[in-house]
């Protein structure tokens, strides 16, 4: 058996009263930058935030494809208990679905963040060029870090995100804690789909931000072939890092789902 994705529990602060909850974060993120929404939803239930492959303490692994994300999903939920609640945002919502449609028995209620079961033009190897750019002689503070990546990314909220990828106390100097060039590598699956075929007839929530262009009106035939009960949401002011942007919102929002 392959090595376990490392995972951030959130035991229930009191008996837990519903399954539990994993969360699958998007590229370039981890486990970390669910903190706050894992903590709040673990009022009635145990959350377990995942570090995917490739990402934050996990394992480095040579391929980075939904099958393989999946079956690192279905080892975590198999491994806590099934059938698990399960939300994934951007690539972990590819993840979660590829598992949704192949393993349905693993999975009671899908939350799926900002993504269509769709291959995407864009490319992300922009972001892995600027990271990689980044200059980390004598770096000892994120203000510092956040300084030097401003000359590479504008946007102030995306460095804040990346950032929290960026190990400055690790032994030998400040690190990524990305596989860069596995990612790098594997990027064209990773913004695709692999055409998955299947039916999750469970409910199924897809949740959006109503400034983001990732899921678009004619997505939705797709995604009712594959997820017949599908639901849509969409939170007013947020783009593609909803849960970042309006957490609050976000967590009420998978809260009500999730307790239906």
């Amino acid at each position: 058996m392959e090595t376990m994705l490392n995972l951030i529990h959130h035991p229930a602060t009191g008996t837990p009263t519903h399954p539990p909850l994993v969360i699958a974060h998007g590229l370039f993120g981890s486990g970390r930058n669910w903190g706050v929404i894992a903590r709040r939803l673990a009022d009635t239930r145990d959350v377990w935030a995942v570090d995917m492959r490739n990402h934050g303490e996990s394992p480095r692994f040579p391929t980075h494809s939904y099958p393989d994300l999946a079956a690192d999903l279905a080892e975590v939920i198999t491994s806590i208990g099934s059938p698990a609640d399960l939300l994934g945002h951007s690539m972990g919502g590819k993840a979660a679905m590829q598992l949704a449609l192949t393993r349905p028995d693993l999975i009671r209620r899908l939350v799926v963040a900002d993504i269509a079961p769709v291959a995407y033009s864009h490319d992300q190897t922009r972001h892995i060029d600027a990271m990689r750019a980044l200059d980390l002689t004598g770096l000892t503070t994120r203000g510092e870090a956040d300084r030097r990546l401003s000359a590479l990314i504008e946007d102030p909220g995306l460095r804040a995100f990346f950032l929290q990828s960026l190990d400055l106390k690790a032994q030998g100097g400040p690190r990524w804690r990305l596989n860069f060039d596995v990612l790098e590598a594997e990027m064209p699956k990773i913004v695709g789909w692999p055409g998955t075929q299947g039916r999750f007839d469970r409910p199924t929530l897809f949740l959006t931000g109503s400034e983001s262009h990732y899921v678009k009106p004619d997505h939705r035939e797709t995604i009712r072939a594959l997820f017949p009960v599908a639901r849509f949401a969409r939170l007013p002011g947020a783009g593609h890092w909803l849960h970042a942007e309006k957490p609050r919102e976000f967590e009420e929002t998978v809260r009500v789902f999730l307790d239906a």
